[in-house]
């Protein structure tokens, strides 16, 4: 053989080949008809998760709306700050008028007590001794009147 040719065959002549051969042609088919239903499901799977995406990518946008809403409106906020200090000294003012009244009823309860233990004893029958009755005023007597 000479140097010049070549025993390989060129990539045109295994083209020429494939076509030809009924084995490779049935083996082509059935590749394809396995992995076709595999392909077709990753396909539709692409699809789905695509909407899913541009759904989700309107929801997103949706929020972000909102939340410069929510944003706006937290900026445009009155100032609540003398409200607060004036609802805290009628706290503290509500407080001291509170303990007032609490000592003051702790005051009548005691009074209370008192005016009914002074009751109990004033009702409990003593020995009054009665007095002398004598017409004479002794001197020692006149110094006890004032």
């Amino acid at each position: 053989m000479d140097d010049t040719e070549s025993t390989t065959t060129s990539a045109d002549e295994n083209t020429g080949n494939l076509c030809d051969n009924p084995t490779r042609d049935t083996l082509a088919e059935g590749l394809l008809g396995l992995l076709k239903p595999t392909i077709d499901q990753l396909d539709d799977r692409v699809r789905a998760t695509r909407i899913a995406q541009l759904e989700l990518k309107q929801q997103i946008d949706s929020l972000n709306e909102e939340l410069q809403k929510v944003r706006e409106a937290l900026n445009n906020h009155p100032d609540l700050d003398p409200y607060v200090k004036k609802l805290i000294a009628c706290k503290h003012k509500v407080t001291v008028v509170l303990n007032v009244l609490q000592a003051s009823q702790d005051r009548l309860n005691e009074i209370r007590r008192m005016i009914s233990k002074e009751k109990s004893v004033v009702t409990v029958p003593q020995s009054i001794p009665e007095p002398k009755q004598s017409t004479s005023v002794d001197i020692s007597d006149i110094g006890s009147i004032n």
